[in-house]
């Protein structure tokens, strides 16, 4: 295996002015790397690391820097690439205080490219809005007003405004038409806080829907902080849309998408760029997860376009890639499309499909590499090793998993953290090791074997199995050995977050649009 060379800020700050490819990976859980990240830092975390990579950096010679903050995970992380195939892997030159004192930005939170680029645009084109009171008021006394819910539908289902329907964001130009018919209909639109509210207001304003639009200020954080109620459990979604309304809005999505200068394209196309071995190209499906698994094309991911346009750094993580978009009625990937043209990618949308072309059923499969192998056992031979005792089960699942259900004794780790966890757990002739299916846990084996030198074992189908066996379980917090730090827990998310972390979280949204002026590397332009 080759020496890990480092990677200077100033090295990495003149890729991203020159447009050039590269990924910056933080290697850290998401809540650390939630606390202060470069702006177009994407985090897959050392944990993670062979089950995510191959998807989010899908060119072997990625220019790829990696850095945690002195926990020791990056050199490691930098060897786990170059095992894989990555050929151009650096450490941050001094680690996450060495980008920051060498005159680098710190960003906090998540998602923090399409943050900043929602509060620039709302900044410049002064993006209509309303107080959640104002809308309180509308919705009491009846009058002629729609809300749309732009997130994903099981956030809208954990909570939403009263009467709200749930048309994520991508399906919002679509849509719009068949839910407000009258162009003197209001409509407004709401997520958990601004970025998808502003996103998808400006969308129907830029695709020149007659009805008055505004955004739900602040959304279901707005709502909560003016100390009103939302609706729980709610399962209201839009409708399927006329062909009249889907040629208009086919129409003036494509007049959106050439005014953001958004690239045209075929399947030859996509296919030569496919066989370019100096470009990154990614191809999103951006219709919704069941249309995706009736048809799609042939190594397309189900990415879609609201969410897309949200967390754009998870699904590409490397800068200065090519994106592909790809839907079956020219509306979702022109708008989709036209936002990612202003937040500096190069986009295209594939303009001759037909639906034979759609021939590839099913969810999407992530690539992963070839995994380690173990030796497995049923459920029902675990069930009789832990009456025997003498068996410790380890459980590398997320710690929101394991605290909703695991098997009885288990005690979960971080991968990551695995050395640390091991020295609390109590030694054992054996051990088995799960997670949701298995397939994390398959990759923990050998460093389980070389720290404990005893026999390790992984359990068929993961925790899953165990439960399709109809075993017992357990709930809560029982054994973490690890510190649940895998998941930033988001202030604009659940129902019973402090109402100071709430505020403090738009706050900080209002200071993004200062953030990205001295940070100075984004490239966004807004329409």
């Amino acid at each position: 295996m080759s020496t890990v060379r480092t990677r200077s800020y100033s090295e990495i700050r003149q890729a991203l002015l020159n447009r050039e490819e590269l990924a910056i990976v933080d290697v850290r859980e998401e809540a650390p790397f939630a606390q202060g990240h470069p702006l177009f830092a994407a985090n897959i975390a050392l944990s993670r690391l062979e089950l995510e990579v191959f998807a989010r950096i899908p060119r072997r010679d990625t220019p790829v820097t990696v850095y945690d903050r002195g926990e020791g995970l990056a050199g490691l992380a930098a060897q786990r690439l170059q095992a894989l195939g990555y050929v151009d892997v650096a450490v941050l030159e001094g680690g996450l205080d060495g980008w920051r004192d060498a005159g680098g930005e710190l960003f906090i939170d998540v998602n923090v490219p399409s943050k900043a680029f929602g509060e620039l645009v709302e900044s410049q084109r002064h993006t209509p809005s309303i107080a959640a009171p104002e809308l309180q008021a509308l919705l009491d006394s009846e009058a002629d007003v729609v809300v749309l819910d732009a997130r994903r539908f099981d956030e809208y289902q954990t909570m939403s405004i009263p009467g709200g329907i749930s048309v994520p964001g991508a399906e919002l130009v679509l849509r719009a038409r068949a839910l407000a018919p009258d162009p003197a209909t209001r409509i407004v639109v709401n997520c958990a806080g601004r970025t998808r509210s502003i996103i998808g207001t400006q969308s129907l304003i830029n695709a020149g829907l007659a009805n008055p639009v505004s955004a739900l200020r602040n959304g279901t954080i707005g709502w909560t902080l003016a100390g009103q109620v939302l609706e729980h459990g709610q399962s209201r979604r839009f409708a399927p849309t006329q062909e009249k309304h889907r040629d208009i809005a086919a129409r003036d999505a494509r007049r959106v998408a050439d005014q953001a200068r958004v690239g045209r394209a075929t399947l030859a196309d996509l296919h030569r760029w496919q066989a370019d071995a100096t470009r990154s190209t990614y191809l999103f499906d951006v219709r919704t997860p069941e249309e995706f698994e009736a048809g799609h094309l042939p190594g397309a991911r189900s990415t879609p376009g609201g969410q897309l346009v949200q967390e754009t750094d998870h699904f590409a993580s490397v800068r200065g890639a090519r994106l592909i978009l790809v839907d079956d009625d020219g509306v979702r990937a022109n708008m989709s499309a036209s936002w990612l043209a202003q937040l500096g990618w190069e986009v295209h949308v594939l303009d001759d499909l037909h639906p034979g072309h759609f021939s590839e059923q099913g969810p999407w499969k992530a690539p992963v590499p070839v995994p380690p192998q173990a030796e497995e056992i049923s459920p029902d031979t675990l069930e009789q090793w832990l009456a025997e005792g003498d068996t410790v089960v380890l459980d590398f699942t997320s710690s929101a998993n394991y605290i909703k259900r695991h098997i009885p004794g288990a005690w979960w780790v971080l991968r990551s953290q695995l050395s640390e966890a091991l020295a609390q757990v109590p030694s054992a002739q054996r051990y088995v090791l799960t997670c949701g299916s298995g397939q994390l846990a398959r990759w923990a084996i050998p460093d389980v074997e070389r720290l404990t030198g005893q026999a390790v074992f992984l359990l068929r189908d993961g925790t899953a199995g165990w439960i399709a066996a109809q075993r017992p379980l357990a709930h809560g917090e029982t054994r973490l050995v690890s510190a649940p730090i895998d998941r930033y827990r988001r202030p604009y998310e659940g129902t019973d977050n402090p109402h100071e972390a709430m505020q403090a979280y738009l706050d900080w949204e209002f200071g993004l649009v200062d953030q990205l002026a001295r940070d100075g590397t984004h490239g966004f332009y807004v329409i």
